[in-house]
């Protein structure tokens, strides 16, 4: 895959939690040719508010097609869309991520979209490997939205403060361990701690294999680690809580996969793991400045564990009577210098060319620093792996994240807790 390197790019929610709202994009009721479609994603509010900024922007060069935005905040997100397909009532353009794409489109979620290549469908430019990213058994079921990868954010103002060096892409877990206890007892202050409780993260376990020349799961479907890297990987975390380097079982369980539960958005931490688009996100609710770079590091000469990810992908529903103009919106989204204006970077560095190009010269300090991680990690990073299997979404939400709060809470031994991790991981992934 081409690396986004400086030179490369250089040429080449409403309110969270709330329930499903919906923005009618038209000037009156609906006319005999009009086309009405649904669309529907998760995010903050300023990712809300630039994706109706496109759809309005849209309605100027097709009059005749009304968006109805619907924006759903975190998990709940995915029980909407389970509701959906059982009813067979998918929105007509959705949104998903590399750890779903393969899943939903195997469960017959989403259209293929290669009819509709190149026509109206105009990615080729993005070239062949950007759109295998989004390719499931041979098909096209998705379009990237833009690059990103994994990372740590960290509020600059709290580092300063407590005098302590911030974190940088030689950083090792055991480097990473030692900072969070200092900055623990730095700043001093109650309910606030150096670090989050990052076993509950499949993304950062995730990064962590990979370092071990491991990986989550494996191209046939299992998993791809077993009870023995699990009892590392917990070991690591509970040594750390014990010394009180991340922040308690109670304030980490109150994450709900969104920026604004985050243990770092919420004031308690100074350091949090994420992807690289959302630093746009996090720094829009949040009055210091952040820093971001890459996940902690095995050191010693060892692979990164990092790789390039399509940030978001539009799909289209399988149901959807509307594939071709669905199609034609997300060639818009895309591909139109105005509305790459308006989504800057926060999807993602933009994978056209063409937009990249347009957009520079807009970029504010902080979407420049998303870019300028995405090209840091042109050398640093390895092929992106298969397509995850079947169950990777159920893997994640009630595996890791109940596994490793039953844990913390003191529910399970760190033998227990591995044992559970592999084999309700092995019982729910399908290949």
């Amino acid at each position: 895959m081409k690396a986004f390197n400086r030179r490369s790019f250089l040429q080449g929610s409403l309110a969270a939690g709330a329930a499903v709202g919906a923005l009618s994009f038209g000037t009156g009721s609906a006319r005999a040719a009009e086309t009405r479609m649904r669309m529907t994603w998760w995010g903050s509010q300023d990712r809300a508010k630039r994706t109706l900024g496109v759809a309005d922007l849209y309605k100027q060069k097709a009059p005749d097609v009304t968006i109805v935005g619907e924006p759903i905040s975190g998990d709940a997100y995915w029980t909407k869309l389970s509701t959906q397909m059982a009813g067979r009532n998918i929105s007509d353009i959705f949104q998903l991520e590399p750890g779903t794409i393969s899943d939903y489109s195997r469960r017959g979620a989403t259209m293929p979209l290669d009819g509709f290549i190149p026509k109206p469908l105009n990615v080729e430019a993005f070239g062949t490997k950007v759109l295998d990213l989004c390719k499931v058994d041979g098909k096209i079921h998705g379009i990237g939205l833009g690059l990103n990868s994994f990372s740590m954010f960290w509020d600059t103002a709290v580092f300063t403060k407590a005098g302590l060096p911030a974190p940088t892409t030689e950083t090792t877990w055991a480097q990473f361990a030692e900072l969070s206890v200092e900055l623990t007892k730095a700043v001093g202050k109650d309910q606030f701690w150096g670090a989050p409780y990052g076993a509950r993260y499949a993304s950062v376990l995730d990064v962590w294999l990979r370092q071990r020349g491991k990986a989550l799961f494996t191209a046939e479907g299992p998993l791809g680690f077993g009870v023995e890297d699990a009892k590392e990987w917990y070991a690591y975390w509970e040594d750390l809580r014990a010394k009180n380097g991340t922040v308690t079982p109670d304030v980490q369980s109150q994450e709900q996969n969104i920026i604004e539960t985050n243990p770092l958005s919420r004031g308690n931490s100074a350091m949090g793991f994420t992807y690289s688009n959302q630093l746009v996100g996090y720094q829009a609710v949040m009055p210091n400045k952040l820093g971001i770079t890459m996940v902690p590091q095995a050191g010693g000469g060892a692979p990164s564990g990092h790789y390039y990810r399509p940030a978001l992908i539009w799909s289209i529903g399988a149901t959807s009577k509307n594939g071709e103009a669905a199609a034609a919106f997300i060639d818009f989204f895309v591909n139109d210098i105005e509305a790459g204006k308006i989504l800057g970077v926060e999807r993602g560095v933009p994978m056209s060319p063409k937009v990249r190009e347009a957009i520079l010269p807009q970029l504010n300090e902080t979407e420049r620093a998303s870019v300028d991680y995405v090209n840091l990690l042109a050398d640093k990073v390895s092929a992106y792996p298969p397509p995850v299997p079947k169950g990777s979404q159920e893997f994640d939400r009630n595996v890791v994240r109940r596994t490793s709060d039953e844990l913390a809470f003191g529910n399970l031994t760190i033998d227990q807790a591995a044992q559970q991790l592999v084999e309700q991981g092995n019982a729910i992934i399908k290949p």
